[in-house]
């Protein structure tokens, strides 16, 4: 099975780095220039960014899935909008689990739609546009953080608290999509995923809310053998995930991230499976991705955010509500 890991040299100083740092500036220097030039449409309703600066996964759709979630138990109508990566629609077009699938519209918005509406557009202002003429009471973009065409009311950071910013460096030197101060300076928070490894939070002033992915039902893998695998941002995260749960991995399997999965794979991992009498286990976003009758044979260990500062996270929400 292929290793993705990020590349090492992300994670720290070194000669590599060096050698691509002129890239990196040119890299950082286009985007700003972007972000510079470009006249961002002001949405009739408030919007709300959850973005990243790191390359690969740090948790940023189960924010988006919560975030939504907590807005419609306060009676309000959320659109969540994405540009599909990984689906072949440029939309506007309002995601339908019934009549699409990963391919069209991406497997993360696929994954939210049975949380709340869910609009793919590569064109954020036509996608912003197409939500709200459908109802949608306030917009939250799921990414988005360093596009400038659309403007924000509320834009969070979501970083994992084991990875920070690597050896922060701008892609290719590093992980990050833009040097570090420049998105902090933009961003209005930080959600910091498990614990702060890396002494991030000392070095920044900007708040911080803390919070962490947790099974939803930790019992479908408890004390039982798991094949498992992932084509996520990070998949080792997701492997510790199903360890902390209670789960006997007795095989990994890392795959790229958004990866459509052959038919081959998926017969060679449930071989496997079969032969260590273990059950196959994936992450939501994968499970999306697979055929349906694969579906029905491959178990996904759910995850949603618990909070652990609520209050902020409540008063910030408030507060954009407020000025809307």
């Amino acid at each position: 099975m292929p290793n993705t890991s990020l590349p090492d040299y992300w994670s720290r100083p070194g000669l590599v780095p060096s050698l691509l740092e002129p890239i990196a500036q040119a890299y950082a220097a286009i985007g700003a220039a972007r972000r510079a030039l470009s006249v961002p449409y002001r949405a009739a309703v408030p919007v709300i960014c959850v973005g990243n600066l790191v390359v690969g996964g740090a948790g940023k759709t189960p924010i988006v899935a919560s975030l939504a979630r907590r807005l419609m138990a306060q009676e309000m109508r959320p659109a969540i909008l994405s540009r599909g990566y990984g689906g072949d629609l440029a939309g506007p077009v309002a995601v339908d689990p019934a009549r699409h699938d990963a391919s069209q519209v991406g497997d993360e918005p696929l994954m939210l739609a049975g949380v709340a509406p869910v609009w793919v557009a590569k064109d954020k202002p036509a996608g912003a546009k197409a939500a709200i003429e459908a109802g949608a009471q306030c917009l939250i973009l799921d990414d988005g953080f360093q596009n400038p065409l659309i403007a924000k009311d509320l834009s969070l950071l979501v970083i994992d608290g084991q990875y920070g910013l690597g050896n922060g460096r701008v892609m290719p030197a590093g992980p990050l999509r833009e040097p570090a101060l420049a998105g902090l300076a933009r961003a209005d928070a930080i959600v910091l995923m498990g614990e702060d490894r890396t002494g991030l939070t000392r070095r920044i002033a900007k708040p911080v809310l803390r919070a962490e992915l947790v099974p939803t039902d930790a019992a479908a893998v408890k004390n039982r053998s798991v094949v498992a695998f992932a084509g996520i941002g990070r998949p080792e995260k997701f492997f510790a995930t199903l360890e902390a749960a209670g789960a006997l991995v007795v095989a990994r399997h890392p795959f790229p991230d958004h990866h459509r999965y052959r038919e081959s794979e998926l017969d060679k991992l449930a071989a496997e499976a079969a032969a260590k009498n273990a059950i196959l286990v994936t992450t939501e976003k994968d499970r999306v991705r697979l055929a349906p009758d694969w579906r029905s044979r491959v178990t996904a260990l759910a995850v949603e955010v618990a909070w652990r500062d609520e209050p902020a996270l409540a008063a910030l929400l408030a507060a954009i509500f407020r000025h809307a």
